[in-house]
């Protein structure tokens, strides 16, 4: 069993208007990231409508096909936007995701790392927005369920935005635990500790402004991670978000390239422990170049150094 990083063309054909951060070149950066560590790259597939159905009514799914563009952009919500190449990005985000499921729990692979956008994690039922267009890890975490048959899949999201989209999509399914931190007050506005789910299985940790790794590491030894660990999952998957750097213009938790490292074995030693070590992560935010190249190696080294 090893590591295997999903990626695919079609992730630079999705195009937003110039000066939007979810921009092309983020794939470049993570790209140039990962270049140092010469994963075993894998082609993400295009998810079929099944896939997409498990988290999102065929009403929304038709209303995103419909807008997609012939040329130039259309725009979904206030920051939200399709280019004649999103859909195909989109479904081949999920695909990968998906794919990166079946590779971990036959194991082929220890572990995996998606590394796609549009991100996913603020798509709701039947609605696009926060950049996202379908929600990518929920969409798996349905999959690792239903198609596999698994009984507990979890899920850690450690993006600086609350993953509004994978609660809501998540909210009635005993079967997954979701937990998220987030700085708040930040867009977009949920995530409170008092949104614990239709079974008490979604746990939120509001973050400040400006409090930084140590407040963060201490947030996750005292509720994140002893929730993973009483969970019990067969399967981890992980919201990859790496825009709680300090260097990102977004957002100000103020963390450091070390802390993704740290929480990445840490999730990695739970897994270990709990579910063979079986992990799969997608890419999510992140809008420093710079800090998201140094962060994505720091999070797929430590994936390649567990999964040997």
């Amino acid at each position: 069993m090893t590591t295997a990083v999903y990626t695919a063309a079609a992730f630079r054909r999705h195009v937003t208007p110039p000066g939007h951060p979810e921009q092309v070149a983020r794939l470049a950066a993570v790209e140039s990231g990962l270049a140092p560590l010469s994963p075993d790259l894998r082609d993400c597939p295009v998810a079929d409508d099944a896939q997409i159905l498990r988290c999102h009514p065929a009403a929304y799914l038709a209303r995103v096909r419909a807008a997609v563009p012939s040329a130039g952009w259309a725009q979904l919500d206030g920051d939200t936007y399709l280019s004649p190449g999103s859909l195909d990005a989109a479904l081949r985000a999920v695909g990968g995701a998906c794919a990166a499921v079946d590779a971990v729990l036959s194991g082929d692979l220890k572990n995996a790392f998606i590394a796609c956008r549009p991100p996913g994690h603020h798509a709701e039922t039947a609605t696009a927005m926060g950049f996202c267009l379908f929600g990518t890890v929920a969409i798996a975490v349905k999959y690792a369920l239903d198609h596999h048959g698994l009984s507990r899949v979890a899920i850690v999201d450690f993006d600086v935005h609350h993953g509004n989209g994978t609660q809501d999509l998540l909210w009635d399914e005993p079967r997954a635990l979701f937990i998220s931190s987030h700085q708040m007050p930040l867009y977009p506005g949920t995530g409170a500790r008092i949104e614990t789910g239709a079974h008490g299985q979604i746990v939120n940790i509001p973050l400040r402004e400006g409090s930084g790794s140590g407040v963060m590491r201490a947030a996750y030894e005292t509720l994140a991670f002893p929730a993973l660990t009483a969970w019990q999952p067969e399967l981890i998957l992980i919201s990859a978000g790496f825009d709680a750097h300090q260097d990102d213009p977004l957002a100000g938790l103020e963390w450091q390239t070390d802390d993704y490292a740290w929480l990445t074995r840490r999730i990695c030693e739970i897994a270990e422990t709990t579910c063979g070590g079986r992990v799969v992560s997608c890419l999510e935010g992140g809008y420093d170049l710079d800090a998201l190249a140094a962060s994505v190696a720091a999070h797929v080294g430590v994936l390649m150094e567990q999964g040997q």
